[in-house]
């Protein structure tokens, strides 16, 4: 395929959001494969496009200067429009209803702007990995493949059987009670000789505590606020994920690693966490009478069918 000039992608979003974005950047890596790809994101979270390897490099979106390039008719900031003017296309996954970010880029003379879904639709059944992916059918790139994959190079193989459990999310009503948690922990230590690895960010703190408080410490690591590269490592390095519908559920997913997802109110249809080896785990009446035994042979199953 020829070269089609540098490339860019506006994505904002959270964690998640990014991660099912990454086919989007693999297909235009895949298409032009000659062709600079850039990512204009939040760079802790973006920086994982280029551990995926389909983005050349990462631009800041709160730079203080592009607030112009949201105000119609505004002055633009000289810089930036140098920036913008050296892309022949511009793939936009921002909230525009007014087109006003698009009219400008299109005054820094972006010749080739294309507008992609701030967010899927909620209530549908269509995946959001493939509403982000339809809008490469402007550039005659179709059915690509919806499955976000980071490959984490330098593993070593070997070493104590790892559980990554991750006991948090964006929301309360997506998360399996604390107490849980504990109890499911303390069974896995009981029960087996596998290592616990329990990863956290900001949300996280207080539950990572009382767990640290709760379990030994010579079968446990914690991992608080790690930038999110390390924490593909990390996860990487597991034989199995346990968490919620959350960000790293979906960093879990994309680094390879079978998931056992603990799923609350959210339409799976649109935001379930793809992979090879996902398994989502529910209750009729919420997370909370998820009993305990439940996850526990769920997991046990998929650690003896895991390759």
């Amino acid at each position: 395929m020829r070269d089609r000039g540098k490339i860019l992608v506006v994505r904002g979003g959270a964690i998640g959001d990014f991660i099912l974005t990454l086919p989007v950047l693999a297909a235009l890596r895949a298409q032009f494969p000659e062709t600079h790809l850039e990512v204009l994101g939040y760079p802790h979270i973006a920086r994982l496009a280029l551990l995926a390897g389909s983005a050349d490099a990462v631009r800041p979106i709160e730079a203080r200067p592009l607030a112009r390039f949201f105000a119609r008719g505004g002055e633009l900031d000289e810089t930036w429009r140098d920036y913008f003017g050296q892309f022949s296309i511009v793939l936009s996954f921002l909230y525009d209803p007014d087109g006003v970010f698009r009219t400008n880029l299109t005054r820094c003379g972006v010749r080739h702007f294309i507008e992609g879904p701030h967010r899927p639709e909620e209530a549908g059944t269509k995946h959001a990995a493939h509403a982000l992916l339809e809008p490469l059918s402007q550039l005659a790139i179709f059915n690509a493949n919806t499955h976000p994959r980071i490959v984490v190079p330098g593993l070593e193989a070997g070493g104590s059987v790892r559980l990554a459990l991750h006991p948090g999310s964006g929301g309360v009503r997506k998360n399996w009670p604390f107490p849980a948690w504990l109890a499911l922990a303390r069974a896995v230590i009981r029960e087996t000789d596998w290592r616990l690895v329990v990863v956290g960010g900001e949300a996280e703190g207080e539950v990572m505590s009382s767990l640290a408080e709760a379990l030994p410490k010579d079968r446990c690591e914690f991992h608080l606020h790690l930038p999110l590269e390390e924490l593909a490592r990390v996860l990487a390095g597991s034989a199995l994920f346990v968490g919620h519908d959350s960000g790293i559920t979906h960093l879990a997913a994309a680094v390879g690693l079978p998931c056992l997802v603990l799923w609350g109110p959210t339409n799976e249809h649109v935001w379930r966490p793809l992979g090879s080896a996902v398994r989502l785990l529910r209750h009729d009446a919420g997370l909370s009478g998820l009993p305990v035994e439940t996850v526990y042979q769920q997991i046990v199953e998929m650690m003896n069918h895991r390759v």
